[in-house]
């Protein structure tokens, strides 16, 4: 009896030292890390991507030899001025820039012209020799930054001159994952990218080697946690009905994503005169429940050709309930 009840004491003393925010899931949450002291948790959150071609700084990068970037074009200050003014009316919490030139851009630029928008986190993972890129910026914290740009991809189906399977890591610094922190009881994790643009079978199995590098990823983050929440969103240069983006979609395997707009024929490119939709927002099966309905959208705040002014895609929205529902 004595024994059982040490037993019982060293039991109950040892529950009581385990911290109370204990996540089963396995994911990264305040379980590990802190709260920064300027985030106050919301209900609801907002993501925005968008492709805004070719927006470049006023400096030249020595270690970039490129005539858009060496002499940047004399409309830059009217379109900083202009994104700006969409970035605003959008409010969104976290933004996915694509073909923007570095995170360190975005901070200069959101210090300067909305700092009223509270962003507080910016990130990438630039080229060292080129300059379109994939950033965030975001007011809700982020946790681990994965990085596919040191990864080899298959361009599946062919080969190079010696007979090898040909691959590449030119541009797979324009895809990565982050963790996002909403609050005590729900995160998620949210991919970036920008794929190889091109039509024809070779950029068409470029991209799909690249969509199978990331697929690949969240295989091991299934692993850790099988109802992990997943959202992808970015220029996939593949429209809705393409083979590579119905195969990433993954339909008929346990890896899943929806296409909230699929069939819905809303497009986003080119700005002017939109025919098409080569950028997408696209959660797994179990963050689906999340997304508020109806809530992806194309987001044209002005007419057209202002909007074209800016860049040559149209931004995508989507709004997020910070709950597993």
């Amino acid at each position: 009896m004595r024994g059982t009840l040490s037993l019982l004491l060293i039991s109950f003393a040892f529950m009581s030292c385990l911290p109370t925010n204990q996540n089963p899931d396995n994911n990264t949450t305040v379980s590990e890390l802190s709260w920064p002291n300027w985030y106050t948790p919301k209900d609801t959150i907002r993501v925005l991507s968008w492709n805004v071609e070719h927006f470049v700084d006023d400096f030249d990068n020595p270690y970039i030899d490129n005539r858009r970037e060496n002499e940047p074009p004399d409309n830059m200050p009217e379109r900083r001025t202009r994104f700006a003014e969409v970035l605003k009316l959008a409010n969104a919490d976290i933004i996915v820039l694509q073909e923007f030139e570095s995170s360190s851009y975005a901070q200069i630029l959101a210090e300067e012209y909305f700092p009223e928008m509270g962003y507080q986190v910016f990130g990438g993972l630039e080229s060292d020799d080129w300059y379109m890129n994939v950033v965030i910026m975001s007011r809700i914290p982020l946790g681990t930054f994965y990085s596919y740009a040191t990864s080899n991809s298959p361009i599946i189906g062919f080969t190079d001159d010696n007979g090898n399977t040909s691959s590449q890591t030119f541009i797979n610094n324009r895809m990565w994952s982050v963790d996002v922190l909403v609050n005590d009881y729900y995160d998620f994790n949210l991919t970036g990218v920008h794929l190889k643009a091109g039509r024809g079978e070779r950029n068409e199995m470029w991209r799909t080697g690249m969509m199978n590098l990331l697929r690949n990823q969240y295989s091991k983050f299934l692993s850790l946690d099988n109802d992990q929440n997943l959202l992808v969103v970015g220029d996939f240069n593949a429209t809705p009905d393409s083979p590579e983006f119905q195969a990433f979609l993954g339909d008929s395997t346990y890896l899943k994503f929806i296409d909230p707009l699929a069939g819905t024929g809303i497009f986003s490119h080119p700005a002017d005169s939109v025919f098409w939709r080569i950028d997408h927002i696209v959660p797994n099966e179990f963050m689906l429940p999340e997304i508020v309905p109806n809530s992806v959208e194309v987001f044209t705040p002005f007419s057209p050709d202002s909007m074209d002014f800016i860049a040559d895609h149209l931004p995508l929205m989507v709004d997020i309930i910070t709950s597993e529902q």
